[in-house]
């Protein structure tokens, strides 16, 4: 089976005739009908009715006629990706973001590099605190989207450029607030559990940010199992700006005004990449769209 073969057979299917056939792919009917005939000895099925004028598909004909347009298909994104690899076009882009970023900031902007690069596959990998920088240092990522403290912003090994700004908020649900009345300061919900999302990364090895000693604390590795855990009122701790809009409408979770801890945190984001990881054609145009995309610099 060829191919080609399968080609005509779409042709004929289509246009219910040989000759319409024999001028859509500029071949003779002849070499038309004996690939058909060829095909059918091959498969060992009659593909097409030929008792008429026009030539029409047989039951066997028709489930085939569908699996010929899948293989095609197949055959064509082939052609495509192999051009692609050969206009030195990266095969798949992988950007890591630090988790508790909105990524409804960036989709106009990867849907736009999507359609230039439709044969380049886009990986997000979500990874919370250093997790997302740690990839991009050891070269798992080709960019990474974060948040950065003041000494890795003086890291020479990496490039950035900011995009905009976010929010964690300290919130508890009423049920908990209420077994505390008069609630002052975080040291008055020591025995209470305080959830904790785990690095994926490395970078906060033996420590506790934002833990205080002798807590209670739930470990858990996603932001929906913590902000499920706070609003069944099992514990406290900070949640993403956007992630708890409608539960703060809603009474929820309400937001703690603690006086002794920093109960809202804001911290800008980057775009970065390692300036020791090469950057192909794909990874340049995205990094470019970056860095000139219209950001809503507001916190989320």
């Amino acid at each position: 089976m060829k191919l080609e073969q399968l080609i005509m057979f779409q042709s004929v299917a289509e246009l219910g005739s040989l000759s319409k056939a024999s001028t859509r792919l500029n071949k003779t009917q002849p070499a038309i009908s004996q690939s058909i005939k060829q095909l059918e000895t091959t498969l060992r099925v009659t593909l097409f009715n030929r008792s008429a004028y026009r030539l029409t598909l047989t039951d066997e004909g028709k489930v085939l006629y569908q699996q010929t347009l899948r293989v095609l298909d197949e055959a064509n994104s082939l052609r495509n990706i192999a051009s692609n690899i050969a206009s030195g076009n990266e095969t798949s882009i992988t950007l890591t973001t630090e988790a508790t970023y909105n990524l409804k900031g960036i989709v106009l902007l990867l849907a736009t590099v999507q359609k230039q690069f439709p044969d380049t596959q886009f990986i997000l990998k979500q990874e919370y605190l250093t997790g997302a920088l740690e990839a991009l240092l050891q070269q798992n990522a080709t960019f990474c989207l974060s948040p950065l403290t003041p000494d890795l912003l003086q890291n020479s090994q990496i490039d950035r450029h900011m995009l905009n700004s976010g929010q964690l908020v300290n919130v508890a649900s009423p049920q908990l607030i209420a077994r505390h009345p008069g609630l002052y300061a975080s040291t008055e919900l020591i025995n209470e559990y305080q959830i904790v999302v785990q690095d994926s990364g490395r970078g906060s090895l033996n420590k506790s940010w934002g833990v205080q000693d002798g807590q209670r604390c739930w470990y858990v590795n996603d932001f929906a199992t913590k902000k499920m855990l706070i609003e069944s009122g099992m514990g406290w701790g900070k949640l993403p700006g956007h992630h708890i809009e409608k539960s703060i409408e809603n009474g929820k979770l309400v937001k703690l005004q603690l006086s002794d801890i920093e109960n809202t945190i804001t911290f800008d984001y980057y775009i970065i990449k390692n300036k020791k990881q090469y950057l192909g054609p794909v990874a340049q145009a995205l990094w470019e769209q970056f860095k000139t995309y219209t950001f809503n610099t507001s916190v989320q």
